[in-house]
């Protein structure tokens, strides 16, 4: 796991080494082990290195393969590599080193943007073809890795996150975007690619690449789709469970196998991540690290579920650490957590990952996290509303997902920014491009490859890569997400959701982690708007900096202030930490 970045000229001109180095800089967090950069005429390529796979320097990046006339940076782990690796040398191919990062290297060499097909993993990267003179960058299937870039006539920047992109060049137009703006307010913060709440930063679909030519030209083509469409054969409910159960088994196995370095597990106490222990024993794993994180009780609710964590801790005999963080610190920590995350974000337990990942990197570089089976699987509430309901169209999902309607956000923003129903348009659009049974696995499959990608699956990047930690999510495996989607959807929904998820871990983990209510990250500090986090958001929102940016109709910041227990979203969202948040990522990123 690294942070990448790069500069290609189309002006004639060459990069200058010290663009490439700020991007660097922006990314050592990212990548703490060791750095490297490479030019060659009008390319520029930056690399800051988490040495997990063949920790040696024969794996180092920019990784250069001279006889094909490529050089590559790449972050993330391609977890059926050494089956690729064979395949390649019985093409011919000779390797130098014992890692992943060289594979994909020869594996363009040899199928070209082909490759793609092939790779089985997460992972963002971009190859430099000195022949062809042209850039070629790819984004994984469900947009694991991050992939950002910013382009003008005179030359197409790029890397693993904004700040590295707005440390390379002032000029960066930091507008805020209409269209991404109505989508933050709409969708909790998502914005689906490509666009960014900046105007002039873009980022990479999940499932594209992009081919840069020298002129400046492009073209953008998707390599994959999610069906969410029945298979030919029908099956059973015992058929669905165990191939679901071996799908899942094998995802974990290889993220646990695929590292040169320990893997643990970051324990919630919910049935996702006590599954993945369990399903690790099941595979014979012993010595298993595994982590849990809690805080301090509120007056109106305790603030950790040690009881659940302890419970498959001590069930599988793991090596488990448990670490509570009290309400004293959140708030110092959370203006913190906002300056590590790529673009604004509004589930409070961004600064949990980020506080956790902070003492679990000290223990281990590699976890595996929970992260997609809600989404995978049906777990959240919603969906059985959106499933019964009677609308139809983008109205049937927004009535029960959108966190407001379109006449609220007109309320909600200046004048300047008003325009069309953006969402909605952009919703339809993406839904229509699925092709599905029912219409809750079109649902379903928007949320895995495009909706996921900006919430859960960006902040557990953003939050456990700020300290050099890499997570890896068994959850969105590719082969266990096509098998999902093909699920029927009772498989899924029933018994509050998870069901699949449910019978797979009966018998394997506590039936207490089974049979708890749909819980969440506990944070009280942050969850009631009351007292100094109250303060803490009227701060924000009354700032000099606000007050100048304009962004909000001053008379909803003050309804919203003076109630703010009273304004929830449909999702049971606070909107006045919406409006915080958003103020607070722009203080700490673009002021």
């Amino acid at each position: 796991m690294c942070g990448i970045n790069g500069e290609f000229r189309f002006d004639g001109l060459r990069p200058e080494l010290d663009t490439c180095q700020r991007m660097m800089a922006k990314l050592e967090r990212r990548g703490p082990d060791s750095a490297g950069h490479y030019l060659d005429g009008p390319v520029a390529l930056g690399h800051r290195r988490l040495a997990i796979i063949d920790l040696s320097e024969k794996s180092a990046q920019p990784f250069v393969d001279k006889a094909n006339g490529l050089a590559l940076v790449f972050n993330g782990t391609i977890y059926n590599y050494p089956e690729l690796r064979k395949e390649l040398q019985a093409c011919g191919h000779r390797f130098v080193s014992h890692g992943d990062t060289e594979v994909i290297i020869k594996a363009y060499a040899e199928w070209g943007v082909d490759c793609l097909k092939r790779l089985h993993g997460m992972f963002a990267f971009a190859i430099w073809d000195s022949h062809a003179k042209q850039l070629f960058v790819a984004r994984d299937r469900v947009g694991i890795k991050p992939l950002y870039f910013a382009q003008d006539v005179r030359r197409f920047l790029f890397a693993s996150t904004t700040q590295a992109l707005l440390a390379a060049d002032k000029t960066i137009d930091t507008d805020i975007d209409p269209v991404a703006l109505h989508n933050v307010f709409s969708l909790h913060a998502v914005v689906p690619a490509p666009r960014t709440v900046l105007k002039g930063i873009r980022k990479l679909k999940p499932a594209h690449y992009l081919m840069i030519n020298a002129d400046g030209s492009s073209e953008e083509q998707r390599y994959w789709s999610l069906s969410a469409k029945r298979p030919q054969h029908t099956m059973d409910e015992v058929e669905w469970l165990e191939a679901i159960h071996v799908s899942l088994k094998q995802a974990v196995e290889r993220r646990k196998l695929i590292a040169d370095v320990p893997v643990g597990v970051l324990l919630s106490g919910g049935i996702d991540s006590s599954l993945l222990v369990g399903l690790l024993s099941e595979a014979g794993v012993n010595n298993l690290r595994t982590y849990s994180v809690g805080f301090e009780d509120h007056p109106d609710e305790r603030g950790h579920e040690f009881e659940f964590s302890d419970a498959v801790a001590q069930r599988f005999n793991t090596d488990h650490h448990r670490f509570t963080v009290s309400n004293s610190e959140v708030l110092p920590r959370l203006s913190e957590a906002f300056a590590n995350m790529t673009e604004p974000m509004f589930g409070q337990d961004a600064v949990a990952f980020y506080l956790l990942s902070e003492v679990v990197s000290k223990d281990v570089k590699v976890v595996q996290s929970g992260q997609g089976a809600d989404e995978v699987f049906g777990g959240y509430f919603w969906y059985p509303r959106i499933h019964h309901s009677s609308n139809t169209g983008v109205e049937r999902f927004s009535e029960h997902y959108f966190d407001r309607s379109h006449d609220e956000y007109l309320d909600t923003v200046a004048a300047r920014f008003h325009g069309e129903d953006y969402t909605t348009q952009i919703i339809g659009d993406l839904m229509n491009e699925i092709e599905a049974d029912e219409y809750i696995d079109r649902v379903l499959a928007l949320d895995v490859s495009t909706l996921i990608v900006d919430d859960p699956v960006k902040r557990v990047d953003n939050m456990t890569m700020a300290w050099g930690l890499e997570a890896r999510v068994p959850f969105l495996d590719q082969n266990l997400i096509e098998l999902a989607a093909q699920m029927p959807p009772r498989y899924k929904l029933q018994g509050a959701g998870k069901y699949a998820l449910k019978k797979i871990a009966r018998g394997l983990v506590p039936d207490s982690v089974i049979d708890r209510p749909k819980a969440y990250f506990p944070m009280p500090a942050l969850k009631y708007v009351r007292g100094e986090f109250l303060q803490f958001m009227r701060d924000i929102l009354l700032a000099p900096k606000a007050r100048e940016r304009g962004l909000y109709h001053p008379a909803y910041v003050e309804k919203l202030l003076k109630n703010p227990e009273q304004y929830h979203t449909r999702l049971q969202g606070s909107k006045l930490w919406q409006l915080a948040a958003l103020e607070l990522w722009l203080q700490q990123n673009i002021d």
